[in-house]
């Protein structure tokens, strides 16, 4: 599976300022209006908070991969954020998160969200590339290194 093909270059935010768990997922969904006009960011949010409060998707090594689902969605989205001076995401190591992918699917799809998160998870476990991730330049830099995924 190529990640890069769910994903998009203006659902990459390179410097996330959001300093809580809330605020963090609130500006992830922020852009998603102006590629998907009927979706409403504040719902969004709320469903994965809900899903947080199953338990956190702070996985540890700096990596939160906030997840939900919708009836409203039609496709896969995949939103991915870097903030420089992390955030509490309540993470299994209970270090900052620095890096964020965030995966939205239609409530009716199962096993395309699964092997998206799949693949995400192993492609985070890889040191030189979460590297690679803090190091890239700008929005730009994170395209780039994410068109090779």
């Amino acid at each position: 599976m190529k990640l890069a093909e769910y994903l998009d270059k203006d659902l990459i935010i390179s410097d996330l300022s959001a300093r809580t768990k809330k605020e963090v997922l609130a500006e992830l969904v922020s852009p998603l209006p102006g590629k998907f006009p009927g979706v409403d960011p504040e719902r969004v949010a709320q469903v994965l908070l809900d899903r947080e409060m199953l338990g956190t998707t702070g996985i540890g090594d700096g990596i939160a991969i906030p997840h939900g689902k919708l009836d409203t969605l039609d496709q896969v989205m995949v939103i991915v954020g870097r903030s420089r001076e992390g955030v509490d995401f309540a993470s299994l190591d209970h270090k900052p998160a620095t890096i964020f992918f965030t995966v939205l699917a239609p409530s009716s799809v199962v096993g395309l969200h699964l092997k998206i998160l799949a693949t995400i998870s192993r492609l985070l476990k890889d040191n030189a590339f979460r590297q690679a991730f803090a190091d890239a330049e700008g929005g730009d830099g994170l395209w780039r290194l994410l068109q090779s995924v």
